[in-house]
């Protein structure tokens, strides 16, 4: 199989390097960039191994511009670039590719909340309702057909993958409660005087409060999608000092009647067959999941309140690992290839 990888200098790009360099389905990457073509993969990136450049010897391992990569035709194209920007970038590809898309162009598939979202129209407007949101636990079958693929954000992965089972379930009274920290690379690679280490070490910071973050759109449209649509998510992210890791607790009321052998068993039906979701019993840590594809959360109940902690790493299952998960399930193979299970020590 042959993949092409625009926007390889980021953080997702570099880590998709990576996972497709080990991927055994995988022959050939053409690694893109648009700024730094011709630029040899090792002085991007000394860490890179020889896989890597075993895989990239049709470009000369080297970094290639996006005309190679077009006449090249690979059969699956993973889009690592900016929100708003990768849409237009990605144009020459579709109808011919699958495109994986790491950005928000795609993710939400009404017009209008998404300029309420991005404070601008969906770049492709045309392809909205082409594009299937790449929550791969919870829309395999779809994702077997795709040619488009809107892989989620970060925050909503963590945050939606042990919230649905209970939304679907419809026991869910009222508001639901989103607190999250992210590492700094959630912020992506660039030069900001916010994002220096003299201003994050050592200092923690909410910021896009209650409905204001675009991620909140996000997660609203998927509780909708699953649920009767009365919940309303109110969703408060903060910036730790951590170079990559996730930690989500969303905290909501239960309906009446509902026992915790209920609970155990909607989970279980759930996530007993999904090899990147795990229930533990006590609280996660996001150290547990550093440079994996799984997310692991638990579960915590106070009378009628119900507290859901789940962590992920939000380079991995929160954007580069689950964009490989969501080629394997489109190509039907096993979910696990390609994809590390172990976390970092």
């Amino acid at each position: 199989m042959k993949v092409a990888i625009l926007g390889t200098t980021g953080y997702t790009g570099q880590i998709l390097l990576r996972l497709l360099a080990q991927h055994p389905s995988v022959d050939h990457i053409f690694p893109v960039s648009s700024s730094s073509s011709g630029t040899h993969l090792l002085e991007l990136d000394p860490g890179l191994g020889d896989r890597v450049l075993a895989k990239t010897k049709k470009s000369g391992g080297q970094l290639v511009d996006i005309s190679t990569a077009v006449q090249a035709h690979p059969e699956v194209v993973f889009a690592a670039l900016p929100h708003l920007k990768s849409a237009e970038v990605c144009s020459p590809f579709f109808g011919s590719s699958v495109v994986i898309d790491l950005s928000a162009d795609f993710r939400i598939s009404d017009p209008q909340i998404f300029f309420e979202a991005y404070k601008q129209a969906p770049p492709r407007e045309d392809l909205l309702s082409q594009a299937v949101y790449g929550l791969t636990e919870w829309m395999e079958e779809p994702l077997r057909r795709a040619d488009l693929i809107a892989n989620p954000g970060c925050y909503p992965t963590a945050t939606l993958l042990p919230l649905l089972p209970l939304v679907k379930a419809g026991w869910i009274e009222g508001d639901i409660i989103v607190n999250a920290l992210s590492g700094i690379s959630g912020a992506g690679k660039k030069a900001s005087e916010y994002l220096l280490f003299c201003t994050r070490t050592e200092n923690v910071n909410a910021y896009s409060p209650g409905r204001s973050h675009r991620h909140t759109q996000e997660i609203q449209q998927e509780v909708n999608r699953w649920g009767s649509g009365t919940s309303s998510v109110f969703f408060t992210p903060h910036l730790v000092p951590i170079k990559q890791g996730m930690a989500v607790t969303s905290t909501l009321k239960l309906s009446r009647g509902i026992s915790d052998r209920d609970i155990d068993r909607i989970y279980d039906r759930a996530y007993e067959d999904r090899p990147w979701v795990r229930r533990t019993t006590s609280i996660p840590q996001t150290a547990q999941v550093r440079g994996t594809n799984r997310c692991d959360f638990s579960v915590h109940r106070d009378g009628d309140r119900l507290f859901l902690t789940s962590v992920i790493d939000n380079l991995y299952k929160g954007a580069s690992g689950q964009a490989v998960q969501n080629m394997n399930v489109r190509f039907d193979l096993e979910q696990t290839l390609g994809l590390p299970d172990s976390g970092d020590l």
